[in-house]
């Protein structure tokens, strides 16, 4: 186990100093939010996130009360309602039986590698196909470490079958998808600490195309209206805001109910509840170069804003590529660009904050290519572990919602 300044003096070398730079600029912000009572709330993105151990720190984080409540991808819940990574073989369809016709680019099928009493467990809440397995056990074929339970059988089939059991119990709880998934969900996960210490853990509208069957239950669980407030109140509740590999942001930082940057202008109008993103902190940790470049623009010439207020194209005035986000984030007083891989600048950020703050983790993550990182990976693999059905159904019958 690393201390959190072996994890700061290890990864920071990996940074250029100008990064390093807004990263402290970054966690001082959140280090004060923090010593003064106020909230932290982070936007993920999937794939890297899952796979860099993000989500799982994001997890230890929101256990340790440093961070207030998540918005993320349907993906995403659909992985960690399987565990969040997870050990598969893949081999050819075709040698099972099945038409190309049905299997996806590269003819794979994949089987996710169980334990014999995780696999009766699964046994209990679905039909296994015992030839199925058998015949995958005996095909040769390569086993590698992925992004848990979409496309793998039994997983896969059995985090789509669930998903329909948890919108039922959604709507009869009159809680969103991701509260009742959370009720059964490891601790380790997002959703799974958000349940455990009653914090916001939604997926935002942009997000919502994902995890196959998951993300359309997700959808169905409650109205867009009431999504996009719910976001909002998580949003308007935070002094810090940290987006971490996420498109579309622009959607969601500053959504239909918020004012500062005009899109909720008429909900206000017609008596809404709205909320401003002015004073606000927003963190965003991202590879794209452009995006600190339009950061860059708006503070030398202010370009950005003079494009929206002329009418004109942003990227005719700044001479960049244009990402929709690009536009909020820069205009932002308080926004923050810290561009570097997640998968360094995550736990240099849990382990400076955790430090200042004098609180311990008892998780961190490492950058998948390193050793650690690839023992992280494993580790998540073993002990992370799916939603528990039973427990899920004993939490929903004993729920009573608030002011009930």
């Amino acid at each position: 186990m690393f201390t959190n300044q072996q994890i700061i003096d290890r990864y920071t070398q990996l940074l250029d100093a100008e990064t390093r730079e807004f990263l402290d600029r970054a966690v001082e912000r959140i280090v004060q939010a923090k010593q003064s009572g106020g909230k932290v709330v982070v936007t993920t993105g999937s794939g890297p996130n899952l796979h860099e151990g993000v989500t799982t720190l994001i997890a230890g984080l929101m256990s340790a009360g440093i961070i207030d409540g998540v918005t993320t991808s349907s993906a995403v819940v659909a992985h960690e309602m399987a565990g969040t990574l997870d050990k598969v073989k893949r081999v050819d369809g075709r040698l099972l039986g099945f038409g190309p016709e049905v299997l996806p680019k590269g003819f794979t099928f994949e089987f996710t590698q169980m334990s014999a009493e995780a696999l009766a467990e699964v046994g209990r809440e679905i039909d296994l196909d015992e030839d199925l397995l058998a015949r995958g056990r005996a095909l040769d074929g390569s086993v590698i470490i992925k992004a848990a339970g979409n496309m793998a059988y039994p997983m896969g089939l059995r985090t789509e079958r669930l998903a329909r059991e948890i919108l039922s119990l959604a709507h009869a709880c009159g809680e969103p998808f991701e509260a009742v998934a959370g009720w059964g969900a490891d601790p380790r996960t997002m959703i799974g600490a958000g349940a455990a210490r009653g914090l916001p853990v939604l997926v935002s509208v942009p997000q919502l195309v994902g995890g196959g069957g998951v993300g359309l239950c997700i959808a169905d669980s409650t109205s867009i209206t009431r999504r996009c407030m719910g976001v909002a109140e998580m949003l308007a509740s935070a002094d810090v805001i940290i987006e971490s590999a996420v498109a579309l942001t622009q959607e969601i930082h500053d959504g239909p109910f918020e004012r500062y940057t005009g899109h909720g202008i008429w909900a206000a109008w017609d008596g809404y509840r709205t909320y401003s993103l002015e004073g606000k902190t927003l963190v965003r940790i991202d590879l794209d170069p452009n995006l600190k470049k339009a950061w860059l623009a708006e503070r030398q010439s202010q370009s950005v804003q003079e494009a929206i207020d002329q009418g004109l194209p942003k990227t005719k005035l700044t001479g960049i590529p244009f990402r929709m986000e690009m536009s909020g984030f820069s205009r932002l007083e308080g926004s923050l660009p810290v561009i570097g891989d997640i998968g360094v600048v995550w736990p240099i950020l849990a382990a400076k904050t955790a430090e200042a703050l004098g609180t311990k983790l008892d998780f961190i993550s490492h950058p998948q290519q390193t050793p650690e990182g690839k023992a992280m990976r494993e580790w998540i693999v073993e002990n992370v572990k799916p939603v528990s059905r039973d427990r899920m159904l004993a939490a929903s019958r004993g729920y009573r919602k608030k002011g009930a």
